[in-house]
């Protein structure tokens, strides 16, 4: 496992720089761009924006075209139909690659986000070169799928909770104040129709995917935190053991956010993940 000190004066900063700039593909899918070399593409979870990933957009886009997207009903970009499952998320991320020009991209999503790199990973074969997994699910247990479930159903009837994600993705440790706080902006921000939409194919699709990684020939990161209670260490494990060059990383004491509360540690693995080549891990 790794251990975090402190980052609340990184986090700070993230918080200090407000949104950042967004350009527009044809269909309407917002993105922020910077940096030049290989490209990794970023996808954010449910109810958040790609400035979530602030500062692993400023660390990486030293050596690569590190391109953040929003996702569908989130930030900046169109939404998608009510009803679409995660296949039809899939296929969206498809289609920005294809507006996008990019034959051939490294992959990270976050929680919702890496159910839809990891469904991109699994169907769209060597144009994946490497996907890393953060927070994301795995053949959740009944209790749980219940739980999720249940929360999903009752956004149209009760809207966004903006609280209970809070209560689960965050301890009470200096390094998540401020990122709480940012969360917490970015939640009251989200459009209520494209969260719900989000939200159900987030619940109904942990196992949509799930016997995929046999056939992931590259690189796969599977991290989360130690203390993450829903995208537990191992669904991270197990994930890992399935994938041909898969691995697992942990990181102690933090919880769901983990790229936001540990962004240095974050950084560092997915600088290391960045640099394997096609014969290792």
């Amino acid at each position: 496992m790794l251990t975090a000190g402190s980052t609340t004066r990184t986090a700070a900063a993230t918080n200090a720089a407000g949104a950042l700039p967004r350009k527009a593909t044809a269909s309407g899918t917002a993105y922020h761009e910077a940096g030049n070399g290989e490209p990794l593409v970023l996808i954010h979870g449910v109810g958040m924006r790609l400035d979530a990933w602030a500062p692993q957009i400023a660390f990486l886009s030293a050596g690569h075209r590190v391109i953040a997207v929003d996702m569908p009903g989130h930030g900046e970009s169109a939404k998608l139909p009510a009803g679409s499952r995660l296949e039809e998320f899939v296929a969206w991320f498809g289609r920005f690659l294809d507006e996008m020009a990019i034959d051939t991209a490294n992959v990270a999503g976050h929680s919702m986000g890496a159910l839809v790199s990891g469904g991109a990973a699994a169907t769209f074969g060597k144009r994946i070169t490497r996907v890393a997994y953060l927070n994301g699910v795995y053949k959740r247990d009944p209790e749980a799928k219940a739980a999720v479930l249940s929360r999903a159903a009752a956004i149209p009837v009760s809207g966004v909770d903006k609280e209970g994600p809070l209560a689960r993705w965050f301890g009470d440790d200096t390094d998540s104040v401020v990122a709480r706080e940012l969360t917490r902006k970015w939640l009251n921000l989200v459009d209520p129709q494209g969260y719900a939409v989000a939200y159900a194919a987030f619940a109904g699709g942990d196992e949509t995917y799930a016997d995929g990684w046999k056939d992931v020939s590259g690189p796969a990161l599977f991290l989360t935190g130690s203390d993450d209670p829903n995208s537990t260490p191992l669904m991270a494990t197990q994930m890992a053991g399935l994938a041909p060059r898969g691995y697992a990383r942990i990181v102690e004491g933090h919880r769901h956010m983990v790229n936001l509360t540990a962004p240095d540690i974050v950084n560092s693995l997915l600088a290391e993940w960045l640099s394997f080549g096609e014969d290792e891990r």
